[in-house]
């Protein structure tokens, strides 16, 4: 089995790992974690399953992930902490890239003009919200919504709206969302106008096609938006060893 089939329960397991090397000990409150290429060696796992289990620990309060420097440990695990772990924003959109892509498909066969309309008004207006301060996702939210009505499957609707309830109130999935939007990662206008394009032309295969090559490129800004973390770090080393040696030159 490939990681990526087994990436829940290699996450889980790494977690579970670092919590009991909490609790032995090794780790005092304040030392910062090894770095996420590190641990990745270490535990022989990739750096996006690091990812997930340094998530994990920062939702539960074990540690406190600081951008551009890396995850320092706020507090140690009581004899009473027991790992817990909600939906991740992998699992989340992997999950919306099953349903949303089928039911993309669905509403292609049943959409009407009217609903075209509203789905166009929404790409205007996640354009707009991209630019507002703040990061608002509230119109991504109701385009996605949009097309699941249009298939006029009530269950279809209902599942895909607990998917987007999910995404907010799950805390792994909220956290990881949440630094995506603070590495400047929102909706592509783009990927939203080609779903719109593809239920024009009311052809399911290509509707089905369309949404789920866009929630594959959320997986990838998913991961961006954490490698990006990393990026900054590694630059801001970088700059201040360039300004250590300037100033020994001078």
């Amino acid at each position: 089995m490939s990681e990526t089939q087994n990436q829940d329960r290699l996450y889980q397991d790494l977690a579970r790992r670092l919590m009991g090397e909490l609790a032995s000990g090794r780790y005092a409150i304040g030392d910062r974690l090894p770095a996420e290429r590190e641990l990745s060696v270490t535990h022989a796992v990739s750096r996006p399953t690091v990812r997930e289990a340094i998530i994990a620990l920062e939702v539960q309060g074990l540690v406190e992930v600081r951008v551009g420097s890396g995850a320092y440990v706020r507090r140690l695990p009581g004899r009473d902490d027991i790992p817990g772990f909600g939906i991740t924003a992998f699992e989340l959109t992997e999950a919306r890239m099953m349903f949303e892509g089928e039911a993309a498909a669905l509403a292609a066969n049943q959409i009407s003009d009217e609903e075209l309309q509203q789905l166009d008004q929404l790409v205007q207006d996640i354009a707009a919200e991209n630019q507002a301060p703040g990061g608002s996702e509230q119109a991504d939210r109701a385009f996605h919504l949009a097309i699941a009505r249009a298939g006029r499957n009530t269950a279809v609707f209902n599942t895909i709206e607990s998917l987007w309830n999910l995404r907010a109130n799950s805390p792994e999935s909220a956290l990881l969302h949440a630094k995506a939007r603070t590495a400047n990662v929102k909706p592509v206008v783009e990927e939203h106008a080609a779903i719109l394009t593809a239920l024009r032309t009311r052809d399911p295969a290509a509707a089905r096609a369309a949404m789920r090559t866009h929630l594959a490129a959320v997986l990838d800004y998913l991961l961006f938006a954490t490698e990006e973390q990393a990026i900054a770090a590694a630059r801001r080393e970088l700059d201040a060893k360039r300004r250590r040696y300037a100033g020994s030159a001078g």
